[in-house]
């Protein structure tokens, strides 16, 4: 596509089409929403509105840490009050998303995030989150899938749950199932076995991995965990070897700049490796991880990469494709989606050549 990036105002990045593979549920909350709720439910947080948006989203002169980021998750637990309020949410999420453009979505949810208000059973918060995204992916008009997210340092039992629901509610929407939370001091061998069951019964497999810990952690995602994505992954380039590994076997990586810059993985925004790993022949795609946590739209995450880190306008493109191509669907439904991403990023690109 012709012309110069920083040439294009906001608006065109909102209006391009989108696919997004790393969204958490829990990070995706409307501000508003949850004001509303501490004050409709005498919750235990703060009611100011400035003292509750320090709680649960990232502001700009806080320090940059991995505890500071994961804690926003911590008080955010706080709002998964019933079955309503978790429709709610989703259908909130999922408007939001249909705002942006995007045109198919993996939401990640993690049902210890889902009971710890309220104590619910993991199977049942399970069927409301897949009932809640059914009737919003289709008043909203877009496709969504669901990964069932468990965290490292929440321990094996808790997984073992998780897992099984999961593959019990494949045919439901639940498409893949993600590792997440602390790098260090939790390691992956713990889940092993469970993962193995996960591939086994056909779910997509995503791994946070070389984030805050070192690539090595990658190798064990490929190789232990049969990781098909990875999530984050920027500290792949210390290790050449594991370039190489995650080039031949054609694993995708979940990029999320600004989460990497806010959770300290990043020292400078323009210093984020993204155009560096695309280099190397690594299969990016772009992502917010997190939007309402870092005030941020997929749309800025895009102008992002195209304004600060340099990207051109068709290696935006390549990074939308490798998404829809990486998706957790059936092979009909992945090449359908992958066709009609092209053809419309084919009529932006005709449309900027007249």
């Amino acid at each position: 596509m012709p012309g110069n990036p920083t040439q294009y105002p906001p608006e065109f990045y909102h209006a391009l089409p989108k696919v997004e593979l790393h969204r958490h549920l829990e990070g995706s909350l409307r501000l508003e929403t949850l004001i509303e709720l501490v004050n409709t439910h005498s919750l235990d947080l703060p009611k100011e509105p400035d003292a509750l948006r320090a709680l649960v989203q990232y502001q700009p002169r806080e320090p940059r840490s991995q505890e500071r980021f994961l804690a926003k998750f911590t008080a955010l637990r706080a709002f998964f009050l019933s079955p309503e309020t978790i429709q709610r949410h989703i259908h909130e999420v999922l408007a939001d998303a249909a705002e942006e453009n995007l045109r198919y979505l993996e939401l990640s949810f993690t049902p210890a995030a889902l009971c710890a208000a309220c104590g619910f059973p993991v199977d049942e918060s399970m069927d409301w989150v897949i009932q809640a995204t059914r009737t919003a992916a289709e008043h909203h008009h877009v496709k969504t899938r669901l990964l069932a997210s468990v965290n490292r340092h929440e321990g094996n039992e808790l997984a073992e749950k998780v897992v099984a629901a999961a593959i019990e509610r494949q045919g439901d929407g639940i498409v893949g199932l993600s590792l997440a939370g602390l790098e260090s001091g939790h390691p992956n061998s713990q889940f092993i076995g469970l993962f193995r069951e996960a591939r086994q019964a056909s779910l997509g497999i995503s791994v946070h991995a070389g984030e805050w810990g070192p690539p090595t952690n990658i190798i064990e995602a490929i190789e232990q965990l049969g990781a098909d994505r990875i999530g984050h992954g920027v500290r792949i380039l210390e290790a050449p070897e594991v370039v190489a590994l995650a080039r031949e076997r054609r694993v995708t990586f979940e990029v999320c700049p600004t989460s990497n810059y806010q959770s300290g993985v990043v020292e400078e925004l323009s210093a984020h490796p993204l155009p560096q790993m695309m280099a190397a022949g690594l299969n990016v795609t772009v992502n917010t991880d997190d939007p309402s946590i870092s005030q941020i739209e997929l749309s800025d995450e895009y102008r992002l990469a195209c304004e600060t880190l340099g990207l051109e306008l068709d290696q935006l493109r390549a990074c939308v494709l490798h998404a829809a191509q990486a998706a957790f669907l059936p092979e009909g439904e992945r090449q359908s989606l992958v066709a009609a991403i092209e053809k419309e990023w084919q009529g932006i690109a005709q449309a900027m050549a007249k």
